[in-house]
Order: structure tokens, then C-alpha cells, then sequence
């Protein structure tokens, strides 16, 4: 058997079984290597080798934490928490609560994409926005698997659609690889390519909204603990206020002109830190509960880091076995030129290799170097093969364990410990996005 379609098959099912992510990972890794004909120990050093890979992405997500963290002391999240409340209102009205409820989830929906491209934050704002709103999820019996679905519709589809922010990225690795494969495409092809595939995931969503969780669920109105750094009340005031709006516009201008998520992080502490302890005067706030701040917002985030780490070490051995390769070139000899059972199949390989890797961005360099040759080879058009590129890409994004799409959802909706990462995030949200992705994927490179 293919060594990674195991690997990722004992990854998966690991996870299902409540296996913490990152034991599945390493297990699945060590499952491949095996197969793959390497011993444990070599398979271990491989794994071990690969862990650098994303080490200053989980730095980045420590030091978004601590900022999270350290903002939350603004007021700025009490203020969007007392907007929230004023939405729901007194009104227990069945139909009002209905609205609400549809209102808040596009409400999270379009905050999600504006992370993407409008304001590159990407999952920063989640543990801000989502856990001092989840008493108000109780109050309205809001299911949040579909909170979990909006947020990685937001985090998922404005990247894999517009040409801006992470999605410039994405773009950029898809256009470039694909030009060292062989084929010349041009940026502007690409939206245009994935419109219909995002389409599919829009539907997903409003399904997922409409359909398959507008029922009520019930959870207990659980405390959110946090750390002892609790400096004054944290009741917002418009110093605050514009301090907080200061530090994210300095967060963000700083990682647009650096290129740098862990110096954009440092620069919104800066300011914070300054605010907390000079120019607010707050003699409470010591050095050392300044430090107690930034450990607390680092473990917020500190699963997700873990997970990133440990997800460069299974993709590692991933590329390492070089069944990536046989995967997809044994099937070559048989698709002959039917493209529709063509495009069927490297949309499944790209969903395999996504959910192990956990990132579309990593995946891209991988599957084009091979896809390419094989889209020529059966007489695609650049556009078709963008859209089954971009698409196995995206593929496996959502739904996967060890994705930032449903690590940063978990990180909020579980700030109570009710939210299950397997159950309640991957699982929805594999359902209402890969499914779609596969069937518009299919039929746009079919189209196309």
C-alpha cells in the first residue's frame, strides 16, 4: 500500500479515535516510514528533521497569543461583546433568536475573511473576538460547529479567491510553481479559475447555517478561566480603546513592511506594554505580572504551535518515503485522456496529502511538480489545471487535524472545554467543504 495514503489514513483515524493530534501525527508518521521501507529510528530522525520547518510559525502564533492576550486588557473586546448583547436584545421571540443567530454567524463569517486580506491577521483574532462571545452563543443555544464552519469559511475562501494579503501568497506559490513546472500562467488566471470551487464552498456554508446545524444545542454557562494577570477591571474606556485600534494598525503595518508576523506581534506589545505601564499609570501592573502576560497568551495559542511543529515533522517523512510521486504517477497509465476520471483522482491525491500536511500553502509545491506534467500530458487547459491545482491544494485545508483553519477555531469555541477539536471542528467542517470543493473543483476543470 502507498505509504501516504497510510500514514495519513492512521493519522486521521488516530484522531477520530480522540487520540491527541499530535500522538496521531507522530503515529502516522511512523506507520509511513515503515511502509515506505524505513526502520523507526531513521523514520524518528526524519520526523525530527522536519520539526524546524514550521518552528517560526508557531512562534508567531505564541506571540499572537500574548498580543490576544495583553488587548483583551483594553475594554475593546468587552465593547464588541456589549454591541453583541445589544443585537440579541430582551427578546426571546423564537423568530428574533433565529436572526440573531444567522446575523452573528455571518457577522463571524465576514470578520474571518477580512483576517485573510483586508486586515492579514489570520487567526489572531480569534481567541480576541470568539471566547468573551460564547455566553452569548449559550444564551441563544448556538450550535458551534457552525460557528467552527464560519470561521473556516472566512479563514479558507477569501485566500483561495483574492489576490490580496494571504492570499497574494497562496497565489503567488501556485503561479510560480507551475511556471517551474513548465506551464506559463499569469496571476489574473487564477480567480478566475477558483471562482466556482469557492462558489461550492459558499453553498457548504449556507448549509451548514440553514440545514444541518440550526437546531438548538445546549451548553453549560462555564466560567473561562484565565491566567492570575487580571491588572484593574478590564471595562473598556476610550483611551483604551484608541490604544488598542493603535497597536493592531501598528501590528499590521509592521508585518506588511517587514514580512514579519513575530515582529508585528512585538510591535503591538510595545505599544501595549507602554500603555499598561507608563502612560495608564497602572502601578499594579509590575514587571512581573508583564511577564505573567505574556506566558498566559502563549499557552492560549501554544496547542496550535505544537501541532504546526509536529505537522513539518509528518511532512517530512511524507516527502521523504517518495511514494508522493508513485501516488500519482501509477495512476497515469490508466486515466488515459479522460479528463473528467482525471480530474476525480488528483482531487482525491490532494486531499490525502493536504489532511496529512495540514496546509494548502505546503501542499501546492508538491503536488504541481507532478500535476503538471500529467495535465499536459492528458491535454488540460492552464486554466483547468490551475483550478485542479488550487483546488487539491485547498483540499483537506479544512477538515484536517493539524490545519491553522480548525486549530484557530478549537482555540476559541473550546475556551470553556466544551468544544471538541475532532467532533466539533474538523469533522463539520470536512463535510460542508471538502465535499463541495471536490464537485465544483471537478466541474470547473472540466468547464474550463
Amino acid at each position: 500500500m502507498n505509504a501516504v495514503v497510510l500514514a495519513v489514513l492512521v493519522m486521521i483515524i488516530l484522531s477520530l479515535a480522540r487520540i491527541h493530534v499530535v500522538i496521531a501525527l507522530i503515529g502516522g508518521a511512523i506507520v509511513g516510514g515503515i511502509v515506505a521501507g524505513f526502520s523507526v529510528t531513521e523514520t524518528l530522525e526524519i520526523f525530527t528533521g522536519g520539526l524546524g520547518a514550521n518552528a517560526s510559525i508557531a512562534l508567531s502564533y505564541a506571540m499572537l497569543g500574548a498580543f490576544a492576550v495583553a488587548i483583551n486588557f483594553t475594554g475593546l473586546p468587552n465593547l464588541m461583546v456589549k454591541g453583541a448583547i445589544r443585537l440579541v436584545g430582551k427578546n426571546g421571540e423564537t423568530r428574533r433568536k433565529t436572526m440573531t443567530k444567522v446575523i452573528l454567524l455571518f457577522i463571524v463569517a465576514i470578520v474571518a475573511c477580512f483576517s485573510q486580506n483586508l486586515v492579514p491577521v489570520h487567526i489572531a483574532f480569534i481567541p480576541i473576538l470568539v471566547p468573551p462571545l460564547l455566553l452569548i452563543f449559550n444564551e441563544l443555544a448556538l450550535d458551534r460547529r457552525a460557528v467552527a464552519t464560519a470561521l473556516t469559511f472566512g479563514l479558507k475562501a477569501p485566500y483561495i479567491l483574492i489576490p490580496a494579503g494571504y492570499g497574494f501568497i497562496f497565489h503567488e506559490i501556485l503561479v510560480t510553481n507551475m511556471e517551474e513546472s513548465g506551464m506559463s500562467v499569469e496571476m489574473g488566471m487564477v480567480p478566475q479559475a477558483l471562482a466556482l470551487p469557492v462558489l461550492g464552498m459558499l453553498i457548504g456554508l449556507l448549509f451548514a447555517i440553514f440545514v444541518s446545524y440550526r437546531k438548538e444545542r445546549h451548553y453549560d454557562n462555564k466560567e473561562i478561566v484565565e491566567e492570575s494577570v487580571t491588572p484593574g477591571d478590564k471595562n473598556y474606556t476610550t483611551t483604551g480603546i484608541v490604544i488598542s485600534i493603535i497597536s493592531i494598525v501598528v501590528v499590521l503595518i509592521a508585518q506588511v513592511v517587514t514580512d514579519s508576523m513575530i515582529f508585528g506581534a512585538l510591535s503591538g506589545l510595545i505599544i501595549l506594554y507602554c500603555y499598561f505601564g507608563v502612560l495608564h499609570f497602572r502601578k499594579e501592573f509590575t514587571l512581573n505580572q508583564t511577564d505573567q502576560l505574556m506566558t498566559s497568551g502563549m499557552k492560549m495559542l501554544a496547542f496550535i504551535g505544537f501541532v504546526m511543529i509536529a505537522a513539518g515533522g509528518f511532512a517530512e517523512v511524507i516527502r521523504e518515503t517518495g511514494h508522493v510521486e508513485s501516488l500519482v504517477t501509477s495512476t497515469s497509465d490508466w486515466i488515459g485522456g479522460n479528463h473528467g476520471l482525471a480530474a476525480i483522482i488528483m482531487l482525491i491525491i490532494g486531499l490525502f496529502i493536504t489532511m496529512g500536511i495540514g496546509s494548502s500553502f505546503a501542499t501546492i509545491p508538491i503536488i504541481t511538480a507532478i500535476f503538471v506534467p500529467l495535465a499536459v500530458a492528458i491535454g488540460m487547459s492552464p486554466m483547468a489545471t490551475i483550478a485542479l491545482i488550487g483546488t487539491a491544494g485547498a483540499l483537506g485545508d479544512a477538515g484536517s487535524p493539524a490545519s491553522d483553519s480548525t486549530l484557530g477555531p478549537t482555540a476559541g469555541l473550546n475556551a470553556d472545554g466544551q468544544h471538541n477539536h475532532i467532533w466539533d471542528t474538523c469533522v463539520p467542517t470536512f463535510l460542508h467543504f471538502n465535499i463541495p470543493l471536490i464537485i465544483f473543483g471537478w466541474l470547473s476543470a472540466i468547464i474550463l
